[in-house]
């Protein structure tokens, strides 16, 4: 029977992929900084941390990896407070969750105050009992560590324990350090074949999720 989930938030949970998308490009340009074409394949599947030292270092920026940092924030930090939506039936998927007594916590690239600023204005802190970020754990999603700070914090075992992700390179990530993935369909990852491959159930839709219940049950 499932016990834990660790969810990823961007392109999973809420509808915010497009927005880093650009960030790296909004942000160098904003300091008189041309990107090159290939930046946003580059960053990816980088935490903020990683992103920030990319381009410190790949584009001579003098500010420190923080500034960056701070810099890359500002750029998208409105769109989290005033705008992102949560994916169609998430709520109400969560909320059978919660009903029946299964364990919730977020593993994220993105920093902790824009996630909980969403999660806030939509009504939806209560679901989970913490919030993990790649830069809290200082690892990205290239290293299974957050999924396991995560699995640690819920008490739960892989074994009754499900990672929702919607990039591939992440659920490849928990998938190799033996976790029990779902994966959750977004237009932005283009890899889904390779994401299906590496997933143990698929959810196309919040709405849509009778194939997920029938693989928890079994559980």
């Amino acid at each position: 029977m499932l016990k834990g989930a660790i969810f990823d938030f961007d392109g999973t949970l809420f509808d915010s992929m497009f927005i880093w998308d650009t960030a790296g490009e909004m942000y160098l340009r904003s300091i008189g900084t041309e990107p090159m074409e290939d930046l946003q394949k580059v960053l990816k599947p980088m935490s903020l941390l990683q992103s920030a030292t990319y381009i410190r270092e790949k584009y001579a920026v003098e500010l420190s990896v923080e500034e960056i940092m701070n810099g890359i924030n500002r750029t998208v930090e409105d769109f989290y407070f005033r705008t992102v939506q949560p994916k169609k039936g998430v709520a109400a998927f969560l909320e059978q969750m919660k009903k029946q007594g299964v364990k919730m916590c977020i593993a994220t690239a993105t920093d902790r105050y824009q996630v909980e600023a969403a999660l806030k204005r939509c009504g939806m802190e209560s679901f989970f009992s913490e919030i993990f970020t790649c830069t809290d754990v200082g690892h990205g999603k290239d290293e299974p560590v957050i999924f396991q700070k995560a699995i640690e914090h819920l008490g739960t075992t892989k074994a009754n324990t499900v990672v929702f992700e919607d990039a591939y390179h992440a659920a490849k990530t928990a998938k190799a350090d033996g976790f029990l993935t779902v994966a959750v369909y977004d237009s932005h990852e283009k890899k889904q074949a390779e994401l299906h491959s590496v997933s143990d159930c698929f959810i196309e839709s919040f709405t849509q999720t009778e194939h997920f219940r029938k693989f928890a049950y079994g559980l």
